[in-house]
């Protein structure tokens, strides 16, 4: 088959690699959408030549291995959590693969990813798309589930003021959730223009440009309260000790962005506020099945998160634009 994988310079060629096999309880899809997703712009840089990633995807199952969890045929329309648990832990058991010690995910290391025309899944985290849910909105249930667990993970509710750092997908999937609970004030900041401008398609009241205005004043000025809740949805240092600080006393900071490097912060600042700080990483297999719910029955609108559509041939260049803030959200690519 066809994949675009890791050239040596760390960009990314299109070139021919084996069909993938299902496992046992493994299905083989046809990739019908892949998002590209941020992570992969830093995670290109120390993976193994030759590798593929992409693992926010949808496709159609063409093959299925022996002892499948579920009952799936050629022709189904699906999605999959692309993380891989042993299935024999209390993690698995729980759903909650992304704390499984064997974990693997696919496409950011070990197994290899949707930048292809197929890929090999978990038949146990696989979730049929509804009907009338097109594979270009499948492939936006991972990033979506992200925002949903973050905002179940910072326990945000009907009445809340939020602000969210960063207007990337993940940010603005947060804004749409927080829409959809009710929150009264999602005030979004972004350094881009165009991302800020966008905010108010997926329920921001606000936007902050952080180059002209301090968080704090800004937001007050829109929300008339400092934030109950922070989201910080950049991943680079120095933005969580901002959060911190834009933070009401006793109010939540959680960080979804993913920072690699060290960032320091200034403990006191949060202890004098009292303040909850929380961590989430990924999701878990209900923030995909709720997220397939909404899509279901209309209650979230994800398309205007998918900016632009390329197909294989077209992946590498835009891989490389994206590296520079644009006008894109999301670009999905179609196999």
């Amino acid at each position: 088959m066809r994949a675009a994988v890791i050239a040596e310079d760390r960009t990314l060629e299109v070139a021919q690699v084996d069909d993938p096999a299902p496992g046992p309880g493994e299905l083989v899809l046809a990739v019908k959408g892949c998002g590209i997703c941020g992570s992969d712009l830093k995670v290109v840089n120390h993976l193994p030549i030759g590798y593929t990633m992409g693992h926010e995807f949808s496709g159609e199952v063409v093959a299925v291995g022996s002892d499948p969890v579920g009952n799936w045929k050629a022709g189904d329309a699906v999605c999959a959590l692309p993380l891989v648990g042993c299935g024999n832990c209390q993690y698995c058991w729980d759903t909650l693969p992304v704390h499984c010690p064997h974990m693997e995910m696919i496409g950011t290391g070990v197994r290899p990813g949707a930048y292809a025309e197929y890929v090999a899944v978990s038949s146990a985290q696989t979730f049929r798309l509804p009907e009338g849910c097109g594979y270009d909105v499948g492939a936006l249930v991972e990033p979506l589930a992200i925002g949903l667990h973050a905002v179940d993970t910072a326990d945000i509710a009907a009445g809340d003021n939020v602000l969210i750092v960063g207007a990337g997908p993940v940010g603005l999937a947060v804004a749409l959730w927080c829409h959809h609970v009710g929150a009264r004030s999602v005030v979004v900041s972004d350094p881009v223009a165009v991302r800020r401008e966008s905010a108010a398609q997926f329920g921001a009241t606000g936007i902050i440009d952080p180059g002209a205005e301090e968080l704090s004043p800004a937001f007050e000025r829109l929300a008339g309260a400092p934030p109950d809740v922070v989201v910080e949805a950049v991943g680079k240092p120095g933005i969580i000790q901002s959060c911190i600080e834009a933070a009401a006393h006793r109010g939540r900071v959680t960080v979804v962005g993913i920072c690699s490097g060290p960032d320091p912060i200034i403990p006191v600042f949060a202890s004098l506020k009292e303040l909850t700080m929380t961590f989430p990483v990924y999701y878990r297999h209900q923030d995909y099945a709720h997220t397939l719910a909404m899509i279901d029955q209309s209650r979230i609108d994800p398309a205007p998160f998918i900016t632009h559509t390329v197909d294989l041939d077209g992946l590498p260049e835009a891989f490389e634009a994206i590296k520079s803030p644009t006008d894109q959200c999301k670009v999905l690519i179609r196999p």
